[in-house]
C-alpha cells in the first residue's frame, strides 16, 4: 500500500482502476469531469478504455454493453446529467448485471455551476439500487472499489454519489494493489437483458426480492456507524455525507454546551437506509436532528420510520413546510451546521487588512476577454434591436442553452431570455414561434447541439417552423475544460444538411468583431425568413487555442 494526494474525483477514478475497471464512459460536467480526465491521462489507468460520449444516456448504454460482456464499467456525469440518462438508469436496475457497473454522479449543492440542487440519492432510491456516499477522499477510493463487488453480488448497478467539495478537494489517500480485469464473456440467460413485458415482470419481481439482501448489506456496512455508548440518547443526530464532517468539526463545542456529553449519533454513507439502526438510535430519543448534504432524503424517510412522539428536525422543520434548523438550500459548512446545533457563531477571522471573508465582494463569472461568443452576441444584439427597437423587444425571443455562452445573459450582452437545460433552446424556440412570437431565435453550442439539440431540430425541420437556430461553434467543450467534441466543426454542416435543413438557409459566419455589420445583415435575413433556418457562428475558443499551442510546443521540445 502507498499514499497518493488525490482529488475526490481522482480517488474515485483510481479506486475503479484498482477494482479491475475495463471501460469508462461519460459526458463532461462540473464537478464530475476530473474522474474521466484522470482515467484518460494518468499512467495508472493504462489499459482502461475511457471515452467521452455524445451525452449521458449514450454513455450509460455503452457501459451496460460492457457489463453485458462480463467486464467492469463506470459511467461519469453530474447530477443533471442523470436526468438525461434516466431511461437506461431506471431500466438498468431490472437487468442481470454481469460485469460490475458503477454510476459515479457528482451533485452540486449551492449550484456553483448548475441549474439546480437535485440530489441523486433520490434516483438511487427510486431505482431501488445501492448507493454509496463517501465523506472524504479515502472513502471515495474505498467505496469506488467496493461498488463493483456490490454490483456483481446483487446484479444491479451501484451509484457512487459525490458532491462538489469532495470532488474538488485534495487529500492523502492510501491505495491498495490493483486486481485484474474480468475476462469477456456473455451470460447464459439472455432473458435477463431483454425487457419485454414477460421478462420485465419477472425481473422486477426479482429486484423486489433482492431488497431484503441489499438492506441487510446496508445495515451491516461499517460506514453506517452507530454511536450509543456513553451518549445522551434523548437527543439523536443522524449525519449523511459531508454533513458528518461538519458535525464532527463542531463536536467538542457541542459536548461542552451540553454539559460534557455527546448526543447519540448515526452516520449514513450506504443506502438504502439502515432502518433497524435508525430505530435503535431513536429508542430513547425525544428529538432527532438530521444533517445531510443535499435534499432531505433521510429526513423525509424518518417520518415514516419513527413514532410520532419523536420530534424530527432538519431541513423540513416540523413537517409543516416551514424551514428547519438545517439550511434547506446551498451547501452545508461548519458554520451553518454549528448554527443548526444551537451553538453560537465562531468569531470571524480577519485578514491583514481587517476584512472578513464574508465581506469580500463576489466575482461573478463572465465570458473570457476576446471570446468568440462575445462577438456573436454583439451581432445577435444588433439584429434584435433592428427587428424590434421597442423596450424588451416583444416581437423577438432569444432562447439560450447550457454552456459558457449562457454568460451572454449577463452584462454587457444581456441577450438570452431563457436558460433551462441541455437542448431546450431548440424546442423552446420552436414552441415560441408556433405560439406567435414573430422572431424566435435559439442559441446553442456545438457540443450541446450534439448532446441533445439534434432531435429538437428534427422536430422543427419536420414542421418547417419559422425560427432560427444559431449554433455557436467554438470547436470544443469549453466550459468543462476543453474536451473534444464528438463531431468536429468540419463535419457539422454535413450533419445538419443530412437532417433536412435547406442548403440556402444554412449559413456559416466567422465570429469576428470586424465583420459585425456584414454578419448582422446576413443573420437578420435568416431571422426574417418565414421558415426554418440555421446559422453557425464559428471561431475557435481562445482557451482551446492556447491549450493546443502549448501542447504543440511541448511536443516540439520533446522531439
Amino acid at each position: 500500500m502507498n499514499e497518493q494526494a488525490l482529488l475526490g474525483d481522482e480517488a474515485a477514478a483510481l479506486g475503479a482502476v484498482h477494482a479491475g475497471l475495463s471501460a469508462a464512459y461519460g459526458y463532461p460536467g462540473t464537478p464530475s469531469t476530473e474522474i474521466m480526465e484522470y482515467l484518460q491521462d494518468d499512467p495508472q489507468a493504462k489499459g482502461v478504455r475511457a471515452q467521452w460520449c455524445a451525452n449521458e444516456k449514450t454513455a450509460l448504454e455503452a457501459a451496460l454493453g460492457t457489463s453485458f460482456a462480463g467486464r467492469r464499467s463506470m459511467v461519469t456525469m453530474k447530477h443533471v446529467g442523470l436526468n438525461v440518462a434516466a431511461d437506461p438508469f431506471i431500466n438498468g436496475s431490472l437487468l442481470g448485471i454481469k460485469g460490475g457497473l458503477v454510476i459515479a454522479v457528482a451533485d452540486d449543492p449551492g449550484m456553483h455551476s448548475s441549474q439546480n440542487e437535485q440530489d441523486s440519492r433520490f434516483y438511487a432510491n427510486f431505482a431501488m439500487i445501492p448507493c454509496l456516499e463517501p465523506r472524504n477522499q479515502q472513502e471515495a477510493y474505498d467505496m469506488a472499489r467496493e461498488a463493483f463487488d456490490v454490483s456483481e453480488r446483487f446484479h444491479v448497478p451501484v451509484m457512487l454519489r459525490l458532491t462538489t467539495r469532495l470532488s474538488h478537494a485534495r487529500a492523502a489517500v492510501t491505495v491498495r494493489a490493483s486486481i485484474g480485469q474480468n475476462p469477456a464473456g456473455k451470460g447464459n440467460d439472455k432473458t435477463q437483458w431483454m425487457l419485454l413485458p414477460v421478462y420485465a415482470r419477472r425481473n422486477y419481481a426479482s429486484l423486489i426480492e433482492k431488497q431484503k439482501d441489499i438492506t441487510a448489506w446496508s445495515r451491516s456496512h461499517a460506514v453506517n456507524s452507530l454511536e450509543l455508548e456513553n451518549r445522551d440518547q434523548s437527543f439523536a443526530v443522524i449525519t449523511g455525507g459531508l454533513g458528518g464532517n461538519y458535525y464532527e468539526e463542531n463536536l467538542d463545542d457541542l459536548i461542552v454546551a451540553r454539559g460534557g456529553k455527546a448526543p447519540a449519533r448515526l452516520h449514513i454513507g450506504a443506502y438504502p437506509l439502515p432502518e433497524e439502526s435508525i430505530r435503535k438510535l431513536c429508542e430513547k430519543a425525544e428529538k432527532v436532528l438530521v444533517i445531510e448534504e443535499g435534499q432531505p432524503l433521510i429526513e423525509e424517510k424518518l417520518r415514516g420510520i419513527l413514532p410520532q412522539t419523536v420530534a424530527v428536525a432538519g431541513k423540513l422543520g416540523d413537517g409543516s413546510g416551514n424551514s428547519g434548523p438545517v439550511n434547506r438550500t446551498g451547501e452545508l459548512d461548519p458554520d451553518n451546521v454549528r448554527k443548526s446545533l444551537g451553538l453560537p457563531p465562531r468569531p470571524n477571522v480577519l485578514n491583514a487588512a481587517g476584512v472578513t471573508l464574508s465581506t469580500l465582494p463576489g466575482r461573478p463569472p463572465q465570458l473570457c476577454q476576446g471570446c468568440p461568443h462575445g462577438d456573436s452576441y454583439e451581432t445577435i444584439k444588433k439584429v434584435v434591436t433592428e427587428l424590434d427597437p421597442a423596450p424588451k423587444h416583444p416581437s423577438v425571443a432569444v432562447l439560450s442553452d447550457i454552456g459558457c455562452y449562457s454568460l451572454g445573459a449577463t452584462p454587457p450582452y444581456e441577450v438570452p431570455e431563457t436558460i433551462v437545460c441541455m437542448g431546450a433552446s431548440v424546442g423552446m424556440a420552436r414552441g415560441a414561434a408556433e405560439a406567435g412570437i414573430p422572431y424566435a431565435i435559439g442559441v446553442i453550442g456545438d457540443s450541446t447541439f450534439i448532446h441533445s439539440g439534434i432531435t429538437g431540430l428534427i422536430d422543427a425541420i419536420s414542421a418547417d417552423t419559422p425560427m432560427t437556430l444559431i449554433i455557436l461553434d467554438n470547436s470544443i467543450v469549453a466550459m468543462t475544460g476543453c474536451q473534444e467534441t464528438m463531431v468536429s466543426s468540419d463535419k457539422l454542416k454535413a450533419l445538419i444538411l443530412g437532417l433536412g435543413v435547406r442548403p440556402e438557409h444554412l449559413l456559416e459566419l466567422e465570429a469576428k468583431r470586424q465583420l459585425l455589420d456584414e454578419n448582422a445583415a446576413k443573420l437578420k435575413a435568416e431571422v426574417e425568413y418565414r421558415g426554418l433556418s440555421v446559422v453557425i457562428f464559428r471561431r475557435e475558443c481562445l482557451e482551446a487555442f492556447r491549450k493546443r499551442q502549448k501542447a504543440a510546443q511541448a511536443k516540439g521540445v520533446a522531439k
